[in-house]
């Protein structure tokens, strides 16, 4: 009963589609991202759902699930329709109260709205975590059922591909348009993408083959979940950007690499093509032309490693995820020793709005001027997973050139609990570190390039005053250590001997010439390293001995960890002056290490004590010291 979609009626599907949501007086746009999920809501739908239904108002109030809306933070999150109301932290306990009072007494339910420092804030457009966010790549940001193709047809899905089918534009007219926009890929190492098309294309033409198209998601570092979160929300926007650079280059297969731990993201993307295909988007002759072209998901195992090109392609050919030297390139050969085209999900984003909006439009956005060389800035937007010790975790998008106090600050509302920032830290696992002082610093590929970091897929994580930069460094390293996969000898054994080294410094062990042997290892991995994930592995060391050698330092001469999270280098005590004997750390501590009696000065044990911190957080009288 699916319509068939054909240049000559999508417009008309799509207004019909967009007078079905207009039947409805108002929208409950519900947060169904994974965040939103986990927290509850499911069961918030259905609570409002039966309200709605009790109180006779189901047939004029819709309760709508959307994909991610971004503050990940205060979620469950729910957005009126049309006016914009915001609420947040919603259970389904509150459903009664919500109907009863926005819908019944007309006016919006104070305790559920979001909370800033001012107070509460009405209307999400004047919540400074959303204000500053054009939507360039999440144009459709809580609009849409991700489950629904109408949704996206109701918002201008498909529009950009019958746009260039229509027109019968040529490959290479569309590839100069992404030329134009500058755009970058969004996945590693921002290789322009319109070169990459270019090459892909003419390669494919010198050999007489069709070349392939590939979307990686294998989304695997650690504070870096924009990509699976982007595809969990507006599946279709990828599909669209996919079928465009497949019609430019000629291509017929596409696939979507991702991991099978992302079930979410999984469902709603097989959901999605299979709609497509109903509705002749995919498959045989789209939109009633004469391209073909589908998709096919590939559901990797969970290795880090396969979010490079080469070790990706290899996994999906059902080899060894081991990565490739690049003397030859994957556009040249790459998938079953073809041509093929791999870009990751936000970069496979962007391409509908620039087919449709202008290649200069996109590339008036951002920083330089990308009309001298694809190369010369950063245009358009980028999608962090801002996450760490900031206030507002969660999907932001942000343009380029804006810096990353203002992000910290205005988007993520600043560090909680009254403490300072002490560093950024961007690009996943092989990113690098960046102090507070350098914050003033715009986003770019360029600039996090200079300062020992790397813009990566985006994530981005922020560290208060009570991080220790020697423990940071350690960890992405074992990360590292452990993902390697083995193939090349600076890898595989740089990263073991370098946990090996950073290990023994945060346990007090650690002698002067291990910071000269680090940098030795760095360099080693910089220059030696097989792909992408070698050589950049070097960036967290890099920049922590660059930027915090002093904690080092410390670590090394004088046993010390200045942060107190090195548990071999730290005492935790309680000072008798500051210490009402309030009780409030005896029963959080997890081995019964505290002592004392009812408004008597507690004493711990130093025998017992595992140095976990639980007592300092309890502590209301900064009586307990670790040092």
């Amino acid at each position: 009963s699916m319509p068939k979609a054909t240049l000559k009626n999508l417009a008309q599907l799509s207004e019909a589609a967009r007078k079905e949501r207009a039947g409805y007086r108002s929208l409950l746009m519900v947060c169904a991202g994974t965040s939103c999920e986990s927290a509850g809501s499911p069961g918030l739908r259905e609570a409002l759902t039966a309200e709605l239904e009790k109180r006779g108002l189901g047939k004029e109030i819709l309760v709508v699930q959307t994909g991610c809306n971004g503050l990940c933070a205060r979620g469950p999150t729910c957005v009126v329709k049309p006016e914009g109301v915001f609420y947040e932290g919603l259970t389904a306990k509150d459903a009664p109260e919500l109907v009863e009072q926005h819908y019944v007494k007309g006016k919006p339910l104070e305790r559920l709205l979001y909370k800033g420092e001012a107070g509460r804030i009405p209307l999400e457009k004047d919540i400074p975590f959303f204000a500053k966010q054009p939507g360039v790549v999440r144009p459709r940001r809580s609009l849409i059922d991700p489950e629904r193709i109408e949704d996206a047809i109701a918002h201008g899905a498909y529009q950009a591909l019958a746009k260039i089918l229509a027109a019968k534009t040529s490959g290479e007219a569309v590839i100069e348009e992404i030329l134009r926009s500058g755009l970058r890929g969004r996945g590693g190492g921002g290789f322009p993408t319109g070169l990459k098309w270019r090459d892909c294309l003419e390669a494919a033409r010198e050999r007489g083959v069709k070349p392939f198209v590939a979307c990686n998601c294998e989304a695997g570092a650690p504070g870096a979940f924009m990509d699976r979160y982007l595809l969990e929300a507006d599946p279709h926007l990828v599909i669209e950007g996919m079928c465009i650079a497949a019609c430019a280059l000629g291509a017929a297969e596409g696939f979507v690499y991702t991991r099978r731990e992302y079930p979410l993201a999984l469902e709603r993307l097989g959901r999605a093509i299979e709609q497509a295909r109903q509705w002749g988007l995919l498959g045989e002759g789209i939109l009633g032309t004469g391209f073909s072209f589908d998709i096919t998901v590939h559901e990797g195992a969970g290795a880090f490693v396969c979010g490079e090109s080469s070790a990706l392609m290899a996994s999906m050919e059902g080899l060894p995820a081991e990565p490739r030297a690049k003397y030859v390139h994957s556009v040249e050969s790459g998938y079953r020793k073809s041509p093929t085209v791999l870009n990751n999900v936000e970069t496979w984003s962007n391409v509908p709005g620039i087919i449709e909006r202008g290649g200069a439009w996109f590339a008036a956005q951002g920083t330089g001027d990308v009309s001298k060389s694809p190369w010369n800035g950063s245009s358009g937007t980028k999608v962090l997973s801002l996450m760490g010790n900031v206030v507002n975790s969660g999907i932001v998008e942000v343009p380029m050139g804006m810096t990353l106090g203002e992000i910290v600050r205005d988007l993520g509302g600043g560090v909680p609990n009254g403490r300072s920032i002490k560093a950024v830290q961007t690009g996943g696992p092989s990113g690098g570190c960046i102090p507070a002082s350098m914050l003033d610093m715009p986003l770019s590929f360029d600039s996090l390039k200079q300062a020992g970091s790397m813009m990566g897929a985006g994530g981005m994580i922020v560290m208060d005053d009570g991080t220790c930069m020697v423990d940071v460094a350690r960890n992405f390293i074992e990360f590292l250590a452990d993902e390697s996969c083995g193939k090349c000898t600076p890898c595989r054994d740089g990263l073991a001997i370098a946990f090996g080294i950073l290990d023994r410094i945060s346990k007090g062990e650690g002698k002067a010439e291990d910071l000269t042997l680090l940098g030795d290892i760095c360099g080693m991995l910089e220059d030696g390293a097989l792909c992408g994930l070698g050589q950049t592995a070097a960036n967290p060391i890099g920049s922590t001995l660059r930027h915090f050698r002093e904690e080092y330092e410390a670590h090394i001469l004088q046993k010390k960890c200045p942060a107190g999270v090195c548990k071999a280098l730290v005492t935790v005590t309680i000072d008798p002056v500051k210490c009402t004997g309030c009780r409030a750390c005896v029963k959080p501590c997890p081995t019964s290490a505290i002592t004392g009696e009812k408004k008597q000065v507690h004493v711990i044990d130093q025998d017992k004590c595992i140095k976990c911190g639980i007592c300092r957080d309890a502590c209301k009288f900064d009586a307990v010291i670790i040092g």
